[in-house]
């Protein structure tokens, strides 16, 4: 979690803060994507977090994935920004977000996959037909929008 929102998080408690998110959504050579079972909720998703104050979003971007999954993104292409009701998230813990999500696809990347200790329990490729039902509510829409685009 971004220091940014823990310092919030002091003030606020709980209630719902307005989040900028910066995510990844990496495809390999097969044309699978990468998740991650996440620690916290047990539930898969794809790379991505909060947004620092004056940070560079797509910098951002390339960030969340570095930490999260050990992957140096190359290049990055933007799939969409992604807000709304079906954004909106209470983590385990209770803190309750609205999320603005700026998704960017990454098929160009270096570097071994090595998941986060503390927030990732595995790092895994799935074949667009065989993404788990068990995702992170508020990745279920982008990676919708990416498996319609690899099955159609």
């Amino acid at each position: 979690m971004s220091n940014y929102i823990l310092d919030l998080r002091k003030t606020v408690g709980h209630r719902p803060l307005l989040q900028v998110g910066a995510s990844v959504i990496v495809e390999n050579e097969a044309g699978e994507v990468l998740l991650q079972l996440r620690a916290d909720n047990q539930l898969w998703g794809y790379a991505g977090g909060s947004v620092e104050l004056d940070e560079v979003v797509e910098e951002a971007a390339a960030r969340e994935l570095y930490e999260e999954t050990g992957l140096r993104a190359k290049k990055l292409e933007l799939i969409g920004v992604f807000s709304g009701p079906d954004m909106h998230y209470t983590y385990p813990n209770g803190d309750a977000v609205s999320n603005v999500d700026i998704v960017y696809l990454c098929r160009e990347w270096e570097g071994d996959l090595t998941p986060q200790e503390e927030e990732v329990k595995v790092l895994r490729f799935f074949a667009a037909e065989d993404i788990p039902d068990a995702l992170m509510p508020p990745n279920i829409r982008p990676l919708r929008l990416w498996q319609k685009q690899k099955l159609s």
